[in-house]
């Protein structure tokens, strides 16, 4: 599994996962987004109509009637009813993602101790690979 931390000192989440949904879907795979804030993930529900131009990004709440069918699946638990394997932790909280390839845990600075003892756990795991990205102006960065 790949473990992305993305540091969000300049954009929030819900401006955030647009972008990564979109090279999601791109790379032909499914996308589960997670947090306990449900206004959050209202915020990140209207960024997904709205923030990429020219496009929307189709999407629906977990425990729908076609939770199997939505490229994009919005709740606050990791089961991934759509059948993702790309998972974004949106609201800064680890969780563990039993099954997923690939997950982004996005947190604003306020969190960064409990990131850096998720990346202390992580690195303790046979199998998983973790890389930090952090905003440079505009553009996300790789970096230590």
């Amino acid at each position: 599994m790949r473990v992305d931390f993305y540091q969000l000192t300049r954009d929030p989440a819900e401006l955030v996962v647009p972008l990564l949904a979109r090279s999601t879907l791109g790379a032909g795979e499914r996308l589960l987004v997670v947090s306990d804030d449900p206004a959050q993930l209202g915020r990140i529900s209207a960024a997904l109509w709205q923030r990429v131009a020219d496009s929307f990004l189709a999407h629906g709440y977990a425990g729908g009637a076609h939770d199997a069918r939505q490229p994009i699946l919005l709740g606050a638990e990791t089961q991934a009813a759509n059948g993702a394997r790309y998972c974004v932790l949106a609201d800064g909280q680890w969780r563990e993602t039993e099954g997923m390839e690939r997950v982004f845990l996005l947190f604003p600075p306020e969190r960064i101790d409990d990131a850096r003892r998720t990346w202390r756990l992580l690195g303790q795991r046979e199998g998983v690979e973790r890389r930090y990205w952090r905003q440079d102006g505009g553009k996300w960065r790789e970096g230590p």
